[in-house]
């Protein structure tokens, strides 16, 4: 699995609904509505780099209200929740 992490900014009177819409596209698995320097962050996860045009380049930048993007490809993913399972002997 290849996942990008989009940060995106919009327009600020849209950000609820480029929010929905970016949800309702294939190979966009969460958007989450953020503080900081970006308005939103999109997780993409697709099996081949060459979806990752498909979603990004040929759906995602074309939403209405979309102002910017900057994309972050994951080269390896770690998560906690992910080392528990490894990690767990099945005792609760």
């Amino acid at each position: 699995m290849i996942s990008a992490i989009v940060l995106i900014n919009a327009d600020v009177d849209q950000i609820p609904e480029v929010a929905a819409a970016l949800v309702e596209i294939d190979g966009v698995s969460e958007v989450y509505s953020v503080a900081g320097d970006a308005d939103l962050i999109a997780m993409v996860r697709v099996h081949q780099h060459e979806q990752l045009d498909d979603v990004i380049a040929g759906r995602l930048n074309k939403v209405e209200g979309i102002v910017d993007t900057s994309t972050q490809i994951a080269f390896r993913a770690y998560s906690r929740h992910d080392l528990d399972a490894a990690f767990s002997i099945g005792l609760e």
